[in-house]
């Protein structure tokens, strides 16, 4: 911490009423961890690690009397030790699969865009490394038709070998999360290449394979059961796109490149009459199957008691099921997967609003994870939640009937359930990360804070400017009244105010409101990409006022 940053005056007072003559005991430092930071089960045992953290980043004047001043507990609060969210796993792992949001990648292999990039296993390799847990992989034949291939396919984009792709994701599934590895396979193989597919896949993963013992699976185990497991998820083999191709190239041969491999596809039929021509020993590999029923909307949110599928649904077939048969979403998501992913006119790899998704419970989301941006930012700010393992528990009225067998309606007026107080103190570390934003002054920084969920809690506020100052102290005061704090998300936002231009950016961060710690806590940003900055981070006060003990 810089040592031109002081404490504000609150933090001040605080530790007048938390010390006695100017020191923190452990005593005392326990008493405020349980009154003032809502850590209720906090111990003397839990204090003395923070005091002894402290020691260790250069206090050595406090490690024999194991007390803290004013300077000690501002590092304290504004130290890594102090995270806004828990750094290990708080969730029940031991539902069924289905009963959690999973993080999810769009076309995993893909550098860049939808159209000409390099198809490359360097960013499956980064997607596992910030704990997606489902892999997508398109597979085609090689020029020769005696391998397989990874690649956009009737695009520009370059291949990459399967193999590849596959031992890269071994090498990296469990780096970061143990749990449980989805490869989502869109398939355009014959049955001679998916025989040569399913010898890869056991060959390269061995016991880490998932073999389901049977193709009707009642229910699927919880990620506890399934952990450091690989699962393979895909549609029975069918007949190849071609014909769809032509009739569309002579239909609208201008949009063709534009449309979405997965939005050529026909209805299904029962997987059954579909799963014939697939060579055996790769079908007994599919753990998920996907597919979409024969019939409409209706029929393909049919729940089937004996068997999970997985449904995938393009953001704009989300969005108009959702009007129209939003509760019964929400009743096949309870049971089966649900797979939404981008409209095929994203060819520049951008994102879409995943709330809507995640208000229908939708557990597979997939995003263009090279698609930097405010929806990427929600993504990762979800998936910091539980400990960043890739599994978050869906809320339980996602999950649960009610007394008359109903189930949550996404379109209801919810009453206010809590408020979210948030106050920004100040920050720092710019000087050291950015070295300048402008040649003529120093940066004239300003917060934007608000939250992301259903519609009714969804908006920003901003703090005034902080002229001409390295280290901003606001201390300003939010107030967030939320129906559904479950799934809300805290996005928080700095930008250098620019008279004659845009606004610089100086970072960002979202955090899962349902994880949040109260109290004062230390909240590091990130850049666009979502990679942690090394210096920079706020002081922020979060507490949560319920409905019933407002004046």
């Amino acid at each position: 911490m810089s040592e031109r940053t002081k404490p504000p005056a609150d933090i001040k007072d605080i530790f007048d009423r938390y010390s006695d003559h100017g020191t923190m005991t452990l005593d005392h430092l326990l008493r405020f961890l349980i009154e003032v930071q809502g850590e209720k089960a906090a111990t003397k045992d839990d204090a003395e690690a923070i005091v002894n953290a402290l020691i260790a980043l250069q206090h050595p004047d406090i490690s024999q009397s194991k007390a803290l001043d004013l300077r000690a507990f501002f590092c304290y609060l504004f130290g890594d030790v102090n995270p806004p969210l828990s750094p290990s796993g708080s969730h029940d792992m031991n539902s069924p699969l289905p009963h959690y949001f999973i993080y999810t990648s769009h076309n995993s292999y893909l550098t860049g865009n939808q159209l000409s990039s390099d198809s490359s296993d360097a960013p499956i390799i980064e997607a596992l490394q910030r704990g997606v847990r489902v892999i997508e992989l398109d597979l085609w034949p090689n020029s020769t038709e005696d391998d397989v291939d990874v690649l956009h396919g009737m695009t520009l984009t370059n291949p990459v070998k399967l193999i590849q792709c596959l031992r890269s994701i071994k090498e990296h599934a469990f780096v970061v999360s143990d749990y449980p590895v989805v490869i989502t396979l869109e398939d355009h193989l014959k049955p001679d290449l998916q025989a040569k597919v399913a010898q890869m896949l056991t060959q390269t993963f061995g016991d880490m394979l998932f073999v389901p013992e049977s193709e009707c699976i009642a229910e699927f185990a919880s990620p506890e059961a399934l952990k450091r497991r690989i699962l393979i998820s895909t549609k029975p083999p069918k007949e190849y796109l071609e014909k769809k191709i032509e009739a569309l190239e002579e239909n609208d041969p201008e949009n063709v490149e534009c449309i979405d491999k997965e939005d050529l596809e026909d209805e299904e039929d029962e997987e059954d009459k579909l799963q014939h021509n697939a060579a055996p020993e790769y079908r007994r590999l599919i753990a998920i199957h996907a597919g979409k029923l024969k019939g409409g909307l209706k029929e393909w949110l049919r729940v089937d008691p004996d068997k999970v599928r997985r449904l995938s649904l393009s953001e704009r077939e989300l969005e108009k099921a959702s009007i129209t048969h939003g509760k019964d979403i929400i009743r096949f998501t309870q049971k089966n997967f649900l797979r939404v992913y981008p409209k095929g006119v994203r060819v520049d790899s951008s994102n879409y609003d995943p709330l809507t998704a995640w208000m229908h419970g939708a557990q597979m989301v997939a995003f263009n994870m090279q698609g930097y941006g405010k929806s990427l930012w929600l993504m990762q700010g979800m998936f910091r939640a539980n400990g960043g393992c890739g599994y978050v528990k869906k809320p339980d009225f996602l999950l649960k009937l009610g007394p008359n067998n109903d189930v949550f309606d996404p379109q209801a007026n919810l009453p206010v359930k809590t408020t979210l107080k948030v106050k920004a103190y100040l920050g720092e570390g710019w000087h050291s990360d950015f070295g300048k934003f402008d040649i003529y002054s120093r940066p004239d920084f300003y917060l934007r804070v608000g939250i992301a969920g259903v519609p009714e809690d969804s908006g920003m506020k901003e703090t005034k400017e902080m002229d001409d100052n390295w280290n901003p102290t606001w201390n300003e005061e939010f107030e967030f009244p939320l129906t559904v704090p479950e799934l809300a998300l805290i996005r928080i936002e700095i930008y250098d105010y620019d008279m004659s231009e845009r606004d610089d950016f100086g970072g960002q961060t979202c955090l899962p409101v349902s994880d949040l710690k109260t109290g004062i806590r230390a909240v590091p940003l990130h850049n666009k990409e979502g990679d942690k900055y090394k210096s920079v981070k706020l002081l922020m006060r979060f507490e949560f006022v319920s409905v019933d003990s407002r004046p």
